[in-house]
């Protein structure tokens, strides 16, 4: 997959780096040139200097390939601006911004821009909201056959209730990330848009549970 990064500062080039360890194509946007000696001498790449929410800039780094975005720099306009632009001009399924002011968080976790607060962060929660399926687990188990994993869940499920994932999938709900905050399940609660799902799983089962919710509910769900 081809990951477009705006912001190449310490965040930036760590995630930068990590997502090409992955064997990803990676590119890094940043308005200061010099900011691209932190991705060090074996990043192989790209580097485009310029300001990271301009159209030209994207596909100059190849943001109508892309399929993720991260909006790392160290303004919170500049971040949810950019990750607009890959979302709605550009069409990038998987976008998250980096956001410094927790209040801001909420509003953008309403317009389905999920966020990374900076006082919880860290290079995986950002690798989490790209690449649900590619970060370390949350959590496991002394022996490793139990995990708490994020499981992306397809649109079609919004709407429908959590307990019907859990049917169909076989997997537990553990909570519910809503508007940044964590949410416990109940029987009656309803999957929103921007909700962010961690299940307990059996690590031998999570690629049959990921199937699942990227599907969607069967008819009669």
């Amino acid at each position: 997959m081809h990951i477009v990064i705006m912001g190449c500062g310490r965040v930036g080039s760590a995630l930068a780096r990590a997502l090409e360890r992955q064997g990803h194509s990676v590119a890094v946007v940043d308005q200061d040139p010099t900011a691209f000696r932190r991705l060090g001498a074996g990043f192989h790449g790209r580097r485009v200097t310029g300001v990271g929410f301009d159209q030209d800039t994207l596909r100059e780094a190849g943001i109508e390939e892309a399929g993720a975005f991260a909006a790392v720099s160290s303004g919170d306009n500049s971040n949810i601006i950019a990750a607009r632009v890959a979302r709605e001009n550009f069409g990038v399924e998987h976008v998250a911004a980096r956001i410094y002011d927790p209040r801001r968080a909420e509003v953008y976790q309403r317009l389905g821009i999920p966020t990374v607060a900076t006082v919880r962060w860290t290079a995986d929660q950002m690798l989490r909201r790209l690449l649900p399926s590619g970060a370390e687990p949350l959590w496991q188990d002394p022996s490793g056959s139990v995990q708490l994993a994020e499981v992306a869940f397809a649109q079609s499920w919004i709407g429908q209730k959590v307990t019907a994932l859990e049917e169909a999938s076989g997997a537990r709900v553990a909570f519910v990330t809503r508007l940044g905050e964590g949410v416990l399940p109940t029987p009656q609660m309803v999957l929103q848009d921007g909700d962010l799902v961690q299940v307990m799983v059996r690590k031998s089962e999570l690629a049959a549970v990921e199937a699942v919710f990227a599907g969607g509910p069967k008819e009669g769900q």
